[in-house]
């Protein structure tokens, strides 16, 4: 299944992208609702939670008070940990229960506000973030959720900056404008990068091969739907080449962190000022050949990255393996090549 990082600060509307995801199919893991699922009333993390803080965190309900507890972490490093290591082990392990209950070939987005604090980025397969002015961000929260405006401010600058976030984006969705404008934004999405996605993941196809006419998408929506192979003229690239490099390198790198292989830069995609061909080359160097065959053909794939069929493979006068991306909107060569060979290096 496609996994999809969504992330956006505080007032971003980062919600409504989820919520709109959710209308055209995508199964969500909202892990602030789980967050505070984890530590409902009765449950094991409220107590373990009562225990490190005391009765002064629950409200006269019986009901962890949220603002109570922050309060006490906010400035507080150590009980800031101690309150992580209560609820994100138990976030992970029920997200991964939700993740383990979504059909296969389901598009799943993972709604993590703090995913860019977190380092998460290389566990997705593309990472979304909502972008949003500070003044419209500001004018929401003391809208709509009456924060003060000194808290409001408070609150947006103890998250990630906006570079931060850019860095971390495959997909950058601004949102200044009307909620149709964001709607058609998330639909466009939809259609055009994260339904083929899904489709070339689940079929073990490189996104730019030939497909057919049309493709059929078996999903968890009501209906099937007919899906039309992405075209060139969609592909856009903003972020700089770096940084989509980096973000490909961390996947891979995850996806084979067991044998903890040398990743390099390849072609001229790797120069900054090149006008080369719209393809990011990416060296994996293994100790043999026969190693880039069976289980990491299948963890790469598994990443994004399947295997390219015979014909379509490089001519190069060493021995290789080629992959490409499933991705329809980021073109990938890998090339895993065995090291001492002169291909091999960088």
């Amino acid at each position: 299944m496609l996994m999809v990082g969504l992330t956006g600060g505080i007032g971003s509307g980062k919600s409504a992208v989820a919520a709109r995801l959710a209308g055209l199919g995508a199964v969500i893991v909202d892990a602030d609702q789980l967050s505070r699922e984890v530590v409902a009333p009765g449950t094991e993390g409220l107590a373990e939670i009562v225990a490190a803080f005391g009765d002064r965190v629950l409200g006269s309900d019986g009901a962890l008070d949220r603002a109570a507890l922050g309060a006490l972490v906010f400035t507080d490093e150590p009980g800031r940990r101690a309150l992580e290591s209560i609820i994100h082990p138990r976030v992970r392990t029920r997200t991964a229960e939700l993740v383990a209950a979504a059909p296969a070939g389901a598009v799943v987005v993972n709604d993590v506000p703090l995913l860019v604090e977190s380092g998460l980025g290389p566990t997705y397969h593309l990472v979304v973030v909502v972008q949003t002015a500070l003044s419209i961000r500001l004018e929401r929260l003391t809208r709509d959720r009456g924060m003060a405006p000194a808290e409001a401010r408070r609150r947006i600058a103890a998250q990630a900056d906006d570079a931060r976030r850019r860095a971390a984006a495959d997909v950058l969705l601004t949102n200044d404008g009307t909620r149709d404008e964001l709607h058609r934004a998330v639909d466009a999405l939809w259609a055009d990068r994260l339904l083929p996605y899904a489709v070339n993941l689940r079929d073990r196809r490189a996104a730019d091969l030939p497909l057919p006419e049309q493709v059929e998408v078996d999903l968890p929506r009501p209906e099937r739907v007919l899906v039309d192979p992405p075209r060139s003229e969609r592909v856009v690239v903003g972020p700089p080449r770096s940084e989509q490099y980096a973000r490909l390198a961390a996947r891979i790198h995850r996806a084979v962190t067991a044998a903890d292989l040398r990743i390099d830069y390849l072609g001229s995609m790797a120069i900054p000022a090149s006008d080369s061909a719209d393809v990011i080359d990416i060296q994996l160097t293994v100790p043999r050949l026969g190693d880039a065959d069976g289980a990491l053909a299948e963890q790469l794939a598994d990443a994004g990255f399947p295997r390219l069929p015979e014909p379509a493979r490089s001519a190069a006068r060493w021995p290789e393996r080629v992959h490409g991306s499933a991705d329809p909107a980021r073109p990938v060569r890998l090339y895993v090549r065995e090291a001492g060979w002169p291909g091999g290096r960088p």
